[in-house]
């Protein structure tokens, strides 16, 4: 089990692994057989340098994960022997290759050189000492630049592999937080357009019940209410569905002005809840994504009083500054329970905030002193 995982530690790729084991089963067979047969002098007898050459060549399976260790054990085993022909030159070539830093590849080849000018061999020491130089820079150089050139270009190569993995990475990371977002701003509009939509369809219900009765003129205005808010709310899921299948860019954006404001306050009203407007500067157009978000602002506020506070009285503050949109919504302490049981997630003023957060404003909402509740935002404008 050890020496399986020294192994794999070894070659990491098996491609690596098997091109490593038939290049030093060549190199030890090819320089075997041609320093067994070779008509030249050696320290040793012939088929002991054949024998150290296979053994040498063998050694190149260490070549990518321990290149330093080769190249010393090279030069003093064939400084000694006189091994290693064609070896000689691989090794030097996976020294430039995989070499933690160039200085120590051309310094080991420096010492390398030097070293073979200082014990030639019985035949090398019989030639001129400028052929021996030409001949060992010649043996040192070339496979040595090879190696360093080869090197750089695996280098190149995995810095790309592992630039176009992050970015690859990072465009995966960007497509789920854009995917998020996107159920995010569904999930608000979905809530906007049937929570608070219906909420104040079953007030209104529950207010046609009790009077249908007593005021059926009262109450066929309240039905045609209902029905008004249910077309509006239909109006606006399909709205919200075109943009899922076509996209929000495919859709008109109509503007929200004053008016559909003062609508919402009149719903509200229609369904037995005091509400006061009062609009503080020039009216004057908003821009479209400001005045969507002050009508879900003022629609959200109102459902919240309709389901917690029932017919408290409710104060709608609209401040219309050259820079900024400011608007409060602040109801009084309930003086009695609402009669109905509509649920609450807890998720509406999360949207709030959101979408007041997303256009640069301020957002905050909380209890008042009185025993009440206020929603507070302000909205900047763009300049102009």
């Amino acid at each position: 089990m050890q020496l399986r995982g020294w192994w794999s530690a070894a070659w990491p790729a098996r491609r690596s692994r098997a091109l490593d084991i038939t290049l030093a089963v060549s190199l030890a067979t090819v320089d075997g057989i041609a320093l067994w047969f070779a008509d030249q002098k050696f320290w040793l007898p012939p088929p002991v340098v054949s024998a150290c050459s296979v053994i040498m060549g063998l050694a190149l399976v260490f070549r990518r994960r321990h290149p330093v260790r080769l190249t010393v054990f090279a030069m003093a085993f064939a400084t000694v022997t006189g091994a290693g022909m064609f070896t000689g030159l691989v090794i030097l070539y996976s020294l430039a290759a995989y070499a933690p830093s160039r200085r120590t590849a051309w310094g080991l080849a420096a010492i390398g050189f030097a070293v073979a000018l200082a014990f030639p061999g019985p035949t090398a020491s019989d030639q001129p000492l400028l052929a021996q130089v030409v001949f060992g820079v010649a043996f040192t150089a070339v496979p040595v630049l090879l190696g360093l050139y080869m090197g750089a270009r695996k280098q190149l190569l995995a810095s790309l592999q592992e630039r176009a993995a992050r970015l690859e990475r990072e465009q995966h990371l960007l497509a789920e937080r854009a995917r998020g977002e996107e159920r995010t701003r569904i999930a608000r509009e979905m809530h906007d357009v049937v929570a608070n939509r219906i909420s104040v369809m079953v007030v209104h219900a529950g207010a046609l019940r009790a009077i249908a009765v007593r005021d059926p003129a009262r109450a066929a205005e309240t039905a045609g209410v209902i029905g008004d808010m249910g077309r509006q709310a239909l109006e606006e899921l399909r709205h919200v569905i075109g943009v899922l299948r076509q996209g929000e860019e495919a859709l008109p954006q109509e503007a929200v002005t004053l008016a559909h404001v003062r609508e919402l306050v009149g719903q509200s009203g229609a369904a037995g809840l005091r509400v006061d407007l009062a609009i503080r500067g020039e009216e004057r157009p908003m821009p479209t994504a400001v005045g969507r978000t002050v009508y879900r602002l003022v629609q959200e506020a109102l459902t919240n009083v309709h389901k917690h506070a029932g017919a408290a009285d409710t104060r709608i503050d609209l401040g219309l500054l050259p820079e900024a949109v400011e608007v409060e919504i602040a109801n009084c302490a309930p003086t009695a329970p609402p009669d109905h049981g509509l649920p609450s997630g807890g998720n509406g003023l999360v949207g709030l905030r959101e979408r007041v957060t997303a256009l640069g404003g301020s957002f905050e909402a909380g209890p008042g002193a009185d025993g009440g509740y206020a929603v507070r935002a302000r909205l900047p404008l763009p300049a102009s």
